[in-house]
């Protein structure tokens, strides 16, 4: 099934942030695919390339990349006549095209549309509270989660979260007043939560962070009032940091974390998202220095569905689980949906579809395969 025509075009993701969308046409019909890219994005990801024109969508528009895709991209690849099965092939054509380590030339909003056109159960992690810099509360932590690992299924997991987040919005109404449910980033709550208060299933779930602490880094040390007036007299050293966390594992049910290379001792599940950046060479260094144990795995991060499927591989290969996030800034496409099985209605489609075969990992979310 050769590719007979391929278009891209500028859409609108849920940010109102222009992202690439791009249908590809063969003899079975129309394939379409848009992924986003991301409210923020670590050092070592591969680029999303940008018009940088400040009078057109105050310089995040993508005619640069669409332009790539349909002068340079679709001639080459409907003239080698390639079959759609053939992503392999595919996607290292595309990525030797631009030459870049980082996708810099097409950009990576480019090459992972083209490449996702072509292709077409684990525990769910629900993002509740924002802090840090997707907040403008007090909260110095970026995101707060919760992991339903009490469950028997998916579908329960998912009425314990639902419940959870019903739960803490009245939580937060009664402490703070309504206007503090107002919702921001990815519709997590924002309030500015200075103690904590029960929200319901307590013994059926656990806590999970982003911290984010590259957002308050300062040198050698780290400021965790860094919304307010810079102080250096009120910064903590990286020891008294990793303390810090240490109690919170110890006084209340965290088991996660992300980034933070001095937890890998800590007995937790430490994601690697800004360090490994769904990159394959990144995931091998990090294994090598022991800073991780988990993959946080987002394709717009590397840009290709090749080198996305063999980050996840490799972690697989080496021990380590994988957590599947979308990335900030979501379209309507769906194949994200079922390739990571990462947005809520699809799945409950999917389990009930399986019936008896898939077996909801709980309690095993950190090595769902062990019997």
């Amino acid at each position: 099934m050769s590719i007979l025509k391929i278009h891209a075009r500028e859409i609108l993701d849920s940010y109102g942030n222009p992202t690439v969308e791009v249908d590809l046409f063969t003899s079975k019909g129309l394939f379409r695919a848009a992924v986003s890219s991301g409210a923020s994005t670590g050092i070592y990801e591969a680029l999303v390339l940008q018009d940088n024109d400040k009078t057109c969508y105050m310089g995040k528009g993508v005619s640069k990349a669409v332009e790539h895709i349909n002068k340079t991209v679709v001639p080459t690849l409907v003239s080698k006549k390639l079959n759609v099965t053939q992503q392999d092939k595919i996607d290292k054509l595309m990525i030797g095209m631009d030459g870049t380590e980082s996708k810099s030339k097409f950009g990576a909003n480019a090459i992972l549309r083209v490449s996702l056109t072509i292709f077409i159960l684990l525990v769910l992690a629900f993002n509740l509270i924002s802090g840090g810099s997707h907040a403008g509360n007090k909260l110095v932590m970026q995101e707060f989660i919760i992991l339903p690992v009490g469950a028997v299924n998916f579908r329960e997991a998912m009425r314990i979260g639902v419940e959870v987040y019903h739960n803490l919005k009245n939580v937060i109404k009664e402490k703070y007043r309504k206007v503090a449910t107002k919702v921001g980033d990815e519709g997590k709550f924002a309030p500015n939560i200075l103690e904590h208060k029960e929200a319901g299933h307590t013994d059926k779930v656990v806590i999970g962070m982003d911290v984010a602490a590259s957002e308050f880094f300062r040198s050698v040390k780290y400021d965790l009032d860094f919304k307010s007036p810079n102080d250096p007299n009120r910064y903590v050293s990286a020891d008294q940091l990793a303390d810090l966390y240490k109690s919170f594992i110890k006084d209340y049910p965290v088991v996660s974390t992300e980034d933070l290379k001095f937890m890998a001792s800590a007995g937790i599940q430490v994601v690697g998202d800004n360090l490994t950046v769904t990159n394959p060479r990144r995931i091998a260094k990090v294994m090598n220095k022991k800073s991780c144990n988990y993959l946080l795995l987002k394709g717009n991060q590397i840009g290709s569905l090749t080198k996305s499927l063999q980050a996840c591989k490799l972690a697989h290969a080496n021990g380590w689980s994988v957590m599947v996030s979308h990335h900030s800034g979501e379209t309507e496409d769906t194949f994200f949906t079922n390739l990571y099985l990462a947005k809520y209605n699809q799945l409950l489609r999917i389990e009930e579809e399986l019936g008896s075969k898939p077996t909801f990992a709980g309690r095993n979310f950190r090595n769902p395969l062990a019997k």
